[in-house]
């Protein structure tokens, strides 16, 4: 409940919006934010491989190439063919800053298949191909 202070004239109607129930909303949704965005999964969900010698990825990748292992390509999240990957590719690179391509292949995939895909970023002009890796724990086998 709002109060006046002062002089009030005696048919003047106040109103005030009460904000504590908007402000316990706001907290809420900034809670469940805060909980919710590093769960978040960036990218297309392919079992990466594994590697012992690696080196830290930047935190901003521009352009990501994922194969998942039953073959289908992703640009980023939009989805190619071997046909217009080229085109797709060349297009990515028209807005990157960084000239660098990172490539997510799931680590079941058929190894002629990313000489294909290595074939063909090389006619899009793609001189720096950086592949996405885990991070091998164990090194015992």
């Amino acid at each position: 409940m709002a109060f006046a202070v002062g002089e009030k004239k005696k048919d003047e109607v106040t109103s005030e919006p009460n904000v504590v129930p908007l402000c316990d909303v706001l907290l809420v949704l900034l809670i469940i934010f805060m909980i919710a965005t590093p769960l978040i999964k960036k990218g297309i969900d392919v079992e990466l491989p594994v590697a012992i010698n690696t080196i830290n990825m930047p935190e901003n990748l521009e352009v990501v190439l994922s194969i998942k292992n039953d073959g289908k390509m992703f640009v980023g999240q939009d989805e190619v063919t071997m046909d217009n990957l080229q085109l797709m590719v060349e297009e990515a690179f028209l807005t990157a800053s960084d000239p660098r391509l990172y490539l997510r292949a799931d680590g079941n995939i058929n190894y002629g298949k990313i000489i294909e895909v290595v074939y063909v970023l090389k006619d899009a002009g793609i001189e720096i191909v950086g592949i996405i890796t885990e991070i091998k724990t164990d090194t015992k086998d």
